[in-house]
């Protein structure tokens, strides 16, 4: 698929797809015409690349671990030195910490909206 459908399907611009592509973390096979071709896998890769980005997580580490996101594999990681391996678990631990706030957050949401949905109907909860 060309650039602008990979944009479309992803709700990513065109610009953001190319920068990915300049830090390795998506590729693109090159048509004889030039034009950038993605295959369809490419739309599962961006939308993990933005949640990990959303998470806080720097392309650079990124970069690193996304073959590991693809399921469980036996690679060797010469590059897995123990500073990286720290930064993973930083990284893991203040994703956790972020989900339990959003998890309780949502959990106070959907409370208050259960208990105000039904008196702006005019029922008691």
């Amino acid at each position: 698929m060309r650039i602008g459908e990979l944009a479309d399907r992803t709700g990513t611009s065109r610009r953001l797809l190319r920068y990915y592509e300049e830090q390795g973390l998506i590729t693109a096979r090159r048509g004889a015409n030039g034009y950038r071709d993605y295959d369809g896998d490419t739309v599962d890769r961006v939308g993990q690349i933005r949640g990990l980005l959303d998470a806080g997580l720097p392309t650079r580490i990124i970069r690193r671990i996304l073959p590991c996101l693809d399921g469980p594999t036996d690679l060797y990681f010469p590059d897995a030195t123990p500073e990286m391996l720290d930064t993973l678990e930083r990284e893991r631990d203040r994703m956790t910490r972020r989900i339990a706030c959003l998890s309780k957050n949502r959990d106070a949401i959907a409370a208050y909206l259960d208990r105000v949905r039904p008196r702006r109907e005019g029922r008691t909860p």
